[in-house]
């Protein structure tokens, strides 16, 4: 099979021939035929990440159909995605705690094992999902790990229907958790750099929109941060009513600076992280995607040109989300 190769960190992918994986005993074997570009897959081929496997094929939204391993629940030909989570212990603390994202021994799809810039993929059968029939390949892979840990991050904001929420960064994540605000009849503020972000914040139906600079005009109940970048976690923290709730969802963070408690964090503020995500994230959200026709906005890119995929997310030049097409 053809597929996009991590051979060092902070090396280019490169393009090559590869042998087709061989699936073990409660694994399918997948035809990728979309797979989401996200910025997670930028941090580990530059090594933000610290990397745990070489050589390695990365891309965790993988959405493709069953040509092998089949089950009486996923006979072949079913179509499935694959998400960051491709599976758990199961015996630790977090995993007997409902809390599986939290696992001490999780497989990384892309990360720890094989993703899914490639023709086909292997994945444990337990951590693949069945698609809405209502969105086509190319929209069901953002909704991947976009669109299920953006959902995850609202969760652990703890948004309640009708509130005011702030968006900072309007990347491929924010971009469909609005869709997931807007049906919840909350008010949606998006701080955000780039002009051409703005205006797709001002079109899918943001109350407020403004640069990574601008505090929006109202305080925020709940906030959300998707630039891997600490001056964003302070500026929402800065737009929070007393008892908010500021949730970051990145998993890398340059730093957060100084800041001043009195002012920013007193009054039972919170600052959360999102790890991960759950199963049951997934099949929420995905129920949730199809009951709301939500349709992500893709730019599609073929395989031969994945490293321009990475660099376009990179200096966000993608409105929406970066698709590779096997």
């Amino acid at each position: 099979m053809r597929a996009a190769i991590l051979h060092s960190p902070g090396a280019p992918l490169e393009i090559e021939q590869a042998p087709q994986p061989a699936i073990q005993p409660g694994q399918v074997l997948i035809r990728v035929t979309a797979c989401g570009v996200c910025r997670t897959d930028l941090h580990i081929v530059e090594g933000d990440l610290a990397p745990r496997r070489q050589p390695l094929i990365p891309g965790h939204q993988i959405v493709g159909k069953i040509v092998d391993g089949a089950t009486a629940e996923l006979p072949l030909g079913t179509r499935v995605g694959v998400s960051w989570i491709g599976g758990v212990d199961g015996t630790c603390r977090y995993c007997r705690g409902n809390a599986e994202n939290l696992c001490d021994n999780p497989t990384f799809t892309g990360y720890t094992v094989d993703g899914g810039y490639a023709e086909f993929a292997a994945a444990r059968a337990d951590f693949v999902f069945r698609l809405p029939d209502a969105l086509d390949d190319m929209q069901a892979a953002p909704l991947l790990c976009a669109g299920i840990i953006g959902f995850r991050a609202l969760r652990v904001a703890g948004v309640e229907p009708r509130e005011n929420v702030g968006l900072f960064g309007f990347g491929a994540s924010a971009h469909l958790a609005i869709a997931v605000l807007k049906a919840w009849g909350c008010k949606v503020y998006v701080s955000t750099r780039g002009a051409s972000h703005r205006r797709l914040a001002g079109e899918l139906g943001a109350a407020w929109v403004g640069d990574e600079r601008d505090r929006p005009p109202v305080e925020l109940d709940r906030a959300v941060t998707f630039a891997p970048a600490g001056d964003v976690v302070i500026a929402a923290l800065a737009s929070l009513r007393k008892g908010g709730v500021v949730a970051i969802n990145a998993i890398h963070l340059d730093r957060i600076p100084e800041f001043d408690y009195d002012r920013l964090l007193w009054g039972e503020r919170q600052i959360r992280s999102v790890a991960n995500m759950t199963r049951a994230d997934a099949r929420d959200f995905l129920r949730i995607a199809a009951e709301i026709g939500l349709r992500p906005k893709v730019t599609p890119f073929p395989l031969d040109q994945a490293n321009a995929a990475l660099q376009a997310i990179k200096r966000d030049e993608i409105d929406g989300a970066a698709v590779i097409r096997p």
